[in-house]
């Protein structure tokens, strides 16, 4: 199995700054591209910010300029860094990989999600 655990969700108030981790553990022999996604009460997932094993980032326009996406290689995490928040950036952020899996999963390629840890920013 593989699993994505999340931590640093919580509360914040707008300008403020949060950082979330994830870290992917389990039956693992490589860990491709990975992100956060967000998503709002009663609206859809979306992308946050993505980066590829070789650092090359995405972002959605929403958080271009405030949020910053990073990722150790080598110990199988990645970080997002959100500075300058505001009452939109409430929602549940979720960490997603695209993992190549050993044995135990038969060598599968995976995307994996985490479960979800929620930001909340007050006005």
């Amino acid at each position: 199995q593989v699993q994505l655990v999340e931590s640093g969700g919580g509360l914040a108030q707008a300008g403020g700054s949060l950082r979330l981790s994830c870290s992917a553990s389990g039956s693992i022999i490589r860990v491709n591209g990975m992100g956060w996604y967000r998503q709002a009460p009663g609206k859809q997932r979306e992308l946050v910010a993505t980066i590829t094993s070789g650092g090359t980032t995405n972002y959605a326009d929403s958080v271009k300029g405030r949020f910053t996406i990073s990722r150790d290689n080598a110990k199988n995490t990645v970080d997002l860094q959100m500075n300058s928040l505001k009452p939109e950036d409430t929602a549940v952020y979720f960490c997603n990989a695209e993992v190549l899996g050993g044995l135990a999963v038969r060598y599968s390629h995976l995307e994996v999600w985490g479960q979800g840890t929620l930001v909340t920013v007050s006005s």
